[in-house]
């Protein structure tokens, strides 16, 4: 299998996700995908160690995608090996009353990373720009000033909001946040299969919802609407990652190895010097607790 460059996956230029592949891969380079997904989870861990001793920076992971694309999955096997107290997941749901007497923003910086841990956003702030396109009318429960109807809401209104979320973006990761964001792009005849699997395994039964085909009604909006969302919001310091997600093992790999590979970069993180007095008496700390019975 060739090796997996974060470049050849990072949203640089504008993309056209119509004619971006939802699987590069053949099954052949899932042979021993298992064994290189292990060791770069152990890498990955070793780093947010390192990170959490370190305490200058947080990392900001936000998973994108259509349902069915595996973002739960994704979370539980890129973070496989982390301290439970080295990475938090947030999903955010439909806001609830007290998230809409707040702006879209409120909720989303409440929970950012603390300094020395990783946060996974499981959908995120770009839920705004996404779903409230597709369904302007969600726009009517945050009684927005000037917004009385849907039609108030105009092509403006948009370009403000993605305007904001750059903002907010810039804002964080000039305060020590590191910001990766993955947009899992999948087929349609993919989620077609995996919405199949959920009603024909017993296992998986739960997991189907009939909203699930209503938003599947919607698919064209969903991409157009995806595609403006990441040409608009891929920034130096934010950078959007579009994974071909047909193959969720070979998904999870390509993630994986891009955050390993994004946190190489930062070169500054290093676990903290012994303090020199602690240093230049070790040997008589040592000393002190060997004679202990």
């Amino acid at each position: 299998m060739k090796s997996i460059n974060p470049d050849d996956f990072k949203v640089i230029g504008k993309i056209d996700l119509s004619n971006t592949p939802t699987n590069l891969f053949s099954k052949a380079d899932d042979d021993d995908i298992e064994e290189k997904l292990e060791k770069v989870q152990v890498k990955l861990s070793e780093i947010q160690d390192v990170m959490y001793a370190h305490n200058r920076y947080g990392v900001l992971v936000c998973l994108q995608g259509m349902d069915t694309s595996g973002k739960d999955s994704m979370i539980r096997e890129v973070f496989k090996e982390f301290n439970s107290r080295g990475v938090v997941v947030h999903s955010f749901k439909t806001p609830n009353s007290s998230e809409l007497e707040h702006d879209y923003l409120w909720r989303h910086y409440l929970v950012l990373p603390e300094k020395g841990k990783f946060t996974v956003f499981n959908r995120s702030h770009y839920e705004n720009v996404l779903v409230t396109r597709v369904h302007p009318e969600y726009i009517m429960n945050e009684n927005l000033p000037g917004i009385e109807t849907v039609e108030d809401i105009t092509p403006q209104f948009w370009e403000n909001r993605m305007e904001q979320i750059n903002n907010f973006e810039k804002h964080i990761t000039q305060n020590g946040t590191i910001m990766l964001k993955f947009y899992l792009h999948m087929s349609k005849e993919e989620q077609r299969q995996r919405l199949l699997r959920r009603l024909e395994e017993q296992k998986h039964n739960w997991k189907f919802s009939i909203g699930d085909l209503k938003e599947r009604e919607h698919w064209g909006d969903y991409m157009y609407y995806y595609q403006e969302a990441i040409n608009n919001t891929s920034t130096e310091n934010a950078p959007w990652y579009v994974i071909p997600a047909d193959d969720k093992e070979m998904a999870r790999y390509i993630v994986t190895k891009i955050i390993w590979e994004e946190m190489q970069k930062h070169m500054d993180i290093k676990e903290p010097e012994m303090d020199e007095k602690i240093k230049e008496n070790i040997e008589m700390y040592k000393e002190i607790l060997k004679k202990e019975k």
